[in-house]
Order: structure tokens, then C-alpha cells, then sequence
């Protein structure tokens, strides 16, 4: 089976559509083959969506996309707000930017990105989402993690959704090396969503 980490699929396209609730709003999406969790919203994300904290006004970037919940439902948290929503998989962008024009959602944009590649130096934000692509390996995982430190403000927090099995314990290890401030805020069936924030 091909890996969705990949910056062009080769799945030949075969689109669907489904509605789903967060955070109390109804979004529809239109998923594909050779993207991640293409028929329903997996469980990390969905935990980490309910759990993050985004306040009015944040700027906010969500690292490994996909088609787009994390960033939509971050956006529409923080209507005066920018969020910024990258991925490696191309067909994932894509899918993210035809999802917000779908759902109405003005102020997020998805671009193609190897982790935070793409994004200038000197771009800031006040909340970095990642739900991080595990079987890419360590490297990579730990790679957004450092590289979102550099991208992030004073004060400003990092949220992680990541599976005990595929490498909590030592993610979280890492962050508490990277990030002056690292709490487990939630865990649910396996699952445990770390906030750090860079003091």
C-alpha cells in the first residue's frame, strides 16, 4: 500500500464526500485515495480538535493537513485570525483548498510544504497544530517538532496528537528537551495530546 507522506500520490483518484461535526459546526469534505484517513476523520484528530486551545485573533499553522480539518476548525475559532495549513502530499493541499472554499472558510490557506519548509523564517505564530505523519519515523516527527519552536511566538504553544504505541514517551521526551513548558492536557484510548509552549 502506498504511503500518504508522499508528495504526489500515485492512487489513481477516486473522490468522496462526507459531513462531520466539530466543535459544534457541521463541515463537509471532499477526500480522496492517497490522502490520510480519506473516509472519516480519525481519532487523533478529532481528540485534538475538541482539545486545542485557540483563542480570537491567534495566528495559527497546522503542520501535515490532509484534506483540512485540524486548520478549518482552527479558523473558524479565530475568525480574525490567519491560518496557514501545509502539507507534502499535493493532492492533500488541493483537497485542503477546495474543503474551505466548500465550508465558506476565508481566512486559512493550505500550501505544499516538507514540514515547515516552505514557510518563511521570519513567519510567527501564536498556535502550531500537528497530528504528525508517524510512519514517516522519528526523524520526521521530531523534525516538526523542532522546527515549529523556531516558528512559534513567545508564549505561544505547540499541540501534538500522538498514539502511546507509535511513540509518546519519547516525543514527549523531546519536547520537554525543545520547549520550556510540556503538559499531557488530555488522554483518550491510547491517544494523549501534549501542549508545549515555548516561554
Amino acid at each position: 500500500m502506498e504511503h500518504y507522506y508522499t508528495n504526489q500520490p500515485g492512487a489513481d483518484s477516486r473522490e468522496q464526500t462526507f459531513t462531520f461535526t466539530l466543535r459544534g459546526r457541521d463541515f463537509r469534505f471532499i477526500t480522496d485515495r492517497g490522502v490520510f484517513s480519506k473516509n472519516r476523520i480519525d481519532f487523533g484528530s478529532v481528540l485534538l480538535i475538541k482539545t486545542m486551545g485557540i483563542a480570537d485573533g491567534m495566528d495559527v499553522l497546522d503542520v501535515g493537513c490532509g484534506y483540512g480539518p485540524m486548520g478549518m476548525s482552527a479558523a473558524t475559532l479565530t475568525p480574525n485570525g490567519q491560518v496557514l495549513m501545509v502539507d507534502i502530499n499535493e493532492r492533500a493541499v488541493a483537497l485542503a483548498n477546495r474543503n474551505l472554499k466548500l465550508n465558506g472558510v476565508t481566512n486559512a490557506r493550505a500550501v505544499v510544504s516538507d514540514r515547515l519548509a516552505s514557510i518563511p523564517e521570519n513567519q510567527m505564530f501564536d498556535v502550531i497544530l500537528t497530528n504528525p505523519p508517524i510512519r514517516a519515523g522519528k526523524q520526521v516527527v521530531h523534525g516538526i517538532f523542532e522546527e515549529a519552536c523556531a516558528h512559534l511566538k513567545q508564549g505561544g504553544s505547540l499541540w501534538v496528537v500522538i498514539q502511546k504505541k507509535q511513540g509518546a514517551p519519547s516525543a514527549f521526551a523531546r519536547l520537554q528537551e525543545l520547549y520550556g513548558d510540556v503538559e499531557e492536557v488530555e488522554r483518550k484510548k491510547g491517544y494523549s495530546i501534549f501542549r508545549a509552549q515555548k516561554l
